[in-house]
């Protein structure tokens, strides 16, 4: 049986998922999880094979929690699925570890095949999305600005996200003014939808 830990926090298509992989003769889903923050305890409790994780979730994304499988779980392969077909997440998964990244909008006789695909040490990409990613080319923004963006979503001050950094008011604004260059937007929270839309953040 391949044992399989499921990461969703909307209940009802969490419950829908496990269900139809249930119904596959060779897959047991041996953990359902709402939050990000709980799979990697999970995985350490129920040692699945495959974890199949969406990508927005609350506590912690599915992409930083597939990082922490890496490290923490290495014989567990993950397979993102998730709504948002964006070429900055499909990179940011491949360099976290994921075997493989699917959107939701399949079908599920897909999925049970990705999901034995990877366990085969297969990659399984959705195609579309793979040559979206191609031509999209790598992420512009840095480590830095992307934090600085995301502290910056909520509307707060420059201030305010200083203090959140721990960095100074300048150098905040330094980090925002070239992400805003780099994003081609007219103000900081065009550029967060700008990098949000892409998978950057």
């Amino acid at each position: 049986m391949i044992r399989v830990l499921l990461a969703e926090d909307q209940r009802m298509m969490r419950g829908a998922l496990a269900l139809l992989l249930g119904l596959e003769e060779d897959i047991d889903v041996v953990a359902q999880v709402e939050r990000g923050d709980g799979i990697v305890p999970a995985a350490r409790e129920t040692r699945p094979d495959v974890a199949l994780l969406d990508i927005e979730l609350p506590g912690l994304s599915g992409l930083d929690a597939a990082a922490r499988l890496r490290e923490e779980v290495p014989g567990c392969r993950v397979l993102i699925l998730t709504t948002f077909g964006r070429p900055g997440y499909l990179r940011r998964a491949m360099e976290a570890g994921a075997a493989g990244f699917l959107v939701k909008d399949g079908p599920v006789e897909e999925l049970a095949v990705a999901v034995r695909r990877v366990l085969d040490g297969e990659s399984v990409i959705d195609p579309a999305l793979a040559a979206a990613a191609l031509g999209a080319g790598p992420n512009p923004l840095t480590g830095r600005e992307c934090e600085v963006l995301t502290a910056a979503t909520d509307g707060g001050t420059v201030a305010d996200i200083a203090a959140e950094l721990h960095l100074s008011p300048n150098t905040v604004r330094n980090y925002l003014s070239s992400a805003i260059g780099k994003t081609g937007s007219r103000n900081r929270m065009e550029a967060v939808r700008a990098a949000r839309r892409q998978g950057w953040l």
